[in-house]
Parts: structure tokens; C-alpha cells; sequence
């Protein structure tokens, strides 16, 4: 099987996807290729990227590894795993399971590694019963080797770029309020946002849109931390000011946008670490996370479709963050009044779509909130808010 079918410029959905068709060549009835990634800050597997032959049964799916026993006997063994027949497990088995197994006859199911660490599990499935025989999967040993391999790369190119913008970070002494806690909040606030909206997609406002799969709500998960990184550039008497910012300073705030832009597109053109797809979401993130839908934002001054999808949801799940987040200078909103502030700017600041599909979620948004704790601040250092300091720092 030819590695051309992993072009650079191309998303891995649309490589898997050349890769299955390649593959039915020989094994028509393989129907469908799936991928879940696995997390292990938050024993997570996600749904990652797929293709089939029109149905989608686990789309935007996520569970727990410990919630799985058997996937995580597999993660143990390091060892495939066979079902020739699923039908049993159809009324019996775990809510993944029930799924697959009433679209679906035989499974097999590939973990695999980074290192020693899981990554994630390859998922082949077919409609035909007693389907993956010695012989088949001898077969499928390349198309697997190959899949986990560009998987893996992928994951390990954007760690390599978030590394290397966080040593910049790093170096330049960046300081201000973005806890670790904070930034792994709102990754999965923005992931949370484009999971939902990739479940109904006739509910965005009309426009061009990239498509809302997997791999979508991934890669803005891990590029959403960086959507700050242009504040290392801001001098500290504006960047730590404790108090609210005079037009003067607001306008060397401003700046952080393009500057950021500015440092990706640096780093990008002299590595390559990620496609030209990857490297465009996270060129939005970093310039347009500050645009308002109705055109009042900046650095651009864009309104409506015209602001990147994935940048208006990094909005709406930076803006809920910093809301509701303690810091030296505040005490937060509570979480009902950060939920009713977007929902009375939707349609001003923030994308409608986006707003509709986070507060759709609000114990989920609870549950992060509740996971991914900042550590407490003393009230004796805390100082009274201004709504004109609040305006600031969001």
C-alpha cells in the first residue's frame, strides 16, 4: 500500500478514508475503519477519525478506558482482539457496543502506543460474520502499521509545536493570570462546543464551515491553549496590570493578536510539524479569538460567518472561563451569570450557534469545571472588581 495516499496538505480523516478505499480493493467487505484517541490526563478515549459506508454510528462519542474493561485488558495485553460474531452483544453489551454491534457483525480491534503510553485502539468492522480470519488480518497488518503510525505522528507533531511555543513562552518570561488549570478548561470547553455543533450541523449560520468531525474537536482541543500566545510580546506593566487598563494600554493589549499570528506563522515556515489544514486552525485561533459576531472585536474587525468557526468557539469557551475564574485582582462570576451573559451577547459578541451548543451542555460544563480545579486564592489578596476591570481582562 503506497505511503502517497498520506498527503501533507490532507486531514487524516480524508487519508483514512483513501486508505479504506485502497483496501476494499482487496477486502471489499471491510465497511468500516474507525480510530479513538486515548487521554491519559483524564482517562479519556474519544472518537477521533473514521470511515465507513455512510453511517456513522459513534460520532462525537467519548467514554472513560476504565469504563471499558475490556479495552483496557487490551491496553494492558497489547494484544488484538477478535468478535466474530457481535450480534450478542447488541442488547447486553456496553452503549459503544450496542451501537456498533447493531450495525455491525465482527470486529477487530488494534491498540496502540506511543512509546510505552496507549495512544488510542484502530477499529476494523465488517457486516459479514466470522469476517477476520488469520489470513484477513495478515492482510490488514500493513494498513494497520501505516494508520496508527500517521496517527501517532500527528499527535506527537502537535505536541512537538505546542512545545516549542510553550519554550517560547518560556523564554520571554510570559507571565499573567493563565493558570494550567485555566488553559486545560477551556481546551475542553472548546472541544466540548465542537463536538455538539458537529452532531447538528444544520443548525450553523449560513456560511462556509469546515466539517465538524473528530478531527475537528481534536485539533481545536489541542490548539485552544495556544490562543494567547501573543501576550508574550506585551510589556509586563500592561500584561500584569492588577487594575483596569487606560485606552493607551488597552491598545498595546490589542496587539497580542496580530503579534501572536505573527510567531506561529514564524514557527510554522521553519518546521514541519503539522498540516497545512492543522496549521490554518491554529493561525484562527491565535488572530481571531478577540472578533465579535457583530463586527465590534478585533484585530480585524470581521463579523459573522466571516470569523473562523474554530476561533469563535475558542471565544466562547475563553470568555466563560475568565469569567468565572479567580484571580489576584477579581472574585468570579458565578457560573449562572457567566451562562446568562453569553446567552445575552449571542448574537452581539459571540457566534449563536457556538452559545446554543455550550450551554446545551451545562453539567458537562459543570464537570470540567469541577475536574480541572485552579489552586485558591487567599481572599486578603484578592481586591474588589469594577465591571470596567472585568471588561478588561476578558
Amino acid at each position: 500500500m503506497s505511503t502517497a495516499l498520506f498527503h501533507h496538505h490532507s486531514t487524516l480523516q480524508d487519508q483514512l478514508v483513501a486508505i479504506h478505499a485502497a483496501l476494499r480493493a482487496s477486502l471489499p467487505d471491510i465497511d468500516r475503519i474507525a480510530v479513538a484517541i486515548y487521554d491519559t490526563k483524564t482517562d479519556a478515549l474519544h472518537t477521533f477519525i473514521h470511515s465507513s459506508d455512510g453511517r456513522h454510528p459513534l460520532d462525537s462519542y467519548a467514554t472513560t478506558l476504565t469504563g471499558v474493561p475490556s479495552l483496557a485488558a487490551l491496553a494492558t495485553s497489547g494484544r488484538i482482539r477478535v468478535l466474530n460474531d457481535l450480534s450478542p452483544l447488541a442488547l447486553t453489551g456496553a452503549h459503544h457496543t450496542q451501537v456498533i454491534a447493531k450495525a455491525y457483525r465482527s470486529s477487530l480491534t488494534v491498540p496502540f502506543y506511543k512509546g510505552k503510553a496507549l495512544s488510542g485502539f484502530l477499529f476494523f468492522n465488517s457486516q459479514q460474520p466470522d469476517y477476520f480470519t488469520s489470513r484477513r488480518i495478515d492482510t490488514l497488518a500493513l494498513a494497520a502499521e501505516m494508520i496508527c503510525s500517521r496517527v501517532i505522528d500527528t499527535v506527537i507533531s502537535v505536541e512537538m509545536l505546542t512545545s516549542t511555543i510553550q519554550i517560547a513562552k518560556d523564554i520571554s518570561h510570559f507571565r499573567d493570570e493563565e493558570t494550567g488549570a485555566h488553559l486545560d478548561r477551556v481546551a475542553n470547553y472548546a472541544r466540548l462546543i465542537a463536538e455538539t455543533m458537529g452532531k447538528e450541523p444544520s443548525a450553523l449560520p449560513p456560511g462556509r464551515h469546515p466539517v465538524l468531525d473528530d478531527e475537528f474537536a481534536q485539533m481545536i482541543f489541542l490548539f485552544a491553549p495556544l490562543h494567547d500566545i501573543g501576550k508574550v510580546a506585551i510589556p509586563d506593566h500592561v500584561l500584569l496590570k492588577p487594575g483596569p487598563l487606560t485606552p493607551e494600554e488597552r491598545t498595546i493589549m490589542r496587539t497580542h493578536s496580530d503579534k501572536g499570528l505573527a510567531i506561529c506563522r514564524r514557527i510554522l515556515e521553519n518546521v514541519d510539524f503539522i498540516s497545512g489544514t492543522q496549521a490554518a486552525m491554529l493561525c484562527d485561533i491565535v488572530h481571531a479569538h478577540h472578533e465579535a459576531w457583530d463586527g465590534s472585536g478585533y484585530p480585524r474587525g470581521l463579523s459573522g460567518a466571516d470569523i473562523p468557526l474554530a476561533a469563535a468557539i475558542v471565544t466562547v469557551a475563553d470568555v466563560f472561563d475568565a469569567l468565572t475564574s479567580a484571580r489576584p485582582y477579581k472574585k468570579p462570576w458565578s457560573t449562572e451569570d457567566a451562562f446568562a451573559y453569553l446567552q445575552e451577547k449571542s448574537g452581539q459578541l459571540f457566534n449563536p450557534a457556538c452559545v446554543r451548543a455550550f450551554l446545551a451542555h451545562r453539567d458537562d460544563v459543570l464537570a470540567i469545571r469541577a475536574r480541572f480545579r485552579d489552586e485558591v486564592i487567599p481572599e486578603a489578596f484578592q481586591t474588589p472588581q469594577t465591571p470596567q476591570s472585568k471588561a478588561d481582562k476578558v
